[in-house]
């Protein structure tokens, strides 16, 4: 069982460290989204999350205090959801399917990263981590 989470931490991983890598390379224009969605130091919001992405993504990807790691995703996912896929306030109907398909991915990916906090708050050593957990 341990390969079978190493590999699961693995693909949740590369998932969340390609879109922290985003936020470097489309920096500018992740900002222009966030500061339409209202969003105040959008610049360095875009910025901040990134780091929290590739942080938590290496952590859960490693095993470094994987319980960390996927907390620090969970409330970026939830945050995330809450601000810039706020589908209940858009008029135009092909723009609330997308942000509501975009709210439920982030809410959806909270829970099975709030899982897999738990999981790795209280199963020390299991799936091949590099340290037991911070929690």
């Amino acid at each position: 069982m341990d390969i079978v989470v190493l590999a699961g931490r693995i693909v949740l991983a590369l998932f969340f460290l390609s879109s922290g890598v985003g936020h470097f390379q489309n920096t500018a224009g992740m900002a222009a989204f966030a500061r339409s969605k209202g969003l105040p130091f959008a610049y360095a919001a875009v910025l901040i999350s990134g780091v929290v992405l590739v942080v938590g993504a290496v952590f859960v990807g490693f095993g470094i205090w994987a319980d960390l790691g996927a907390l620090a995703l969970a409330a970026f996912l939830l945050l995330a959801a809450l601000t810039m896929h706020d589908f209940w306030s858009v008029e135009d109907a092909m723009e609330r399917q997308n942000e509501q398909i975009h709210f439920l991915k982030n809410i959806g990916l909270a829970g099975a990263t709030l899982m897999l906090f738990a999981f790795f708050a209280q199963a020390d050593g299991l799936g091949l981590t590099v340290t037991g957990p911070l929690f």
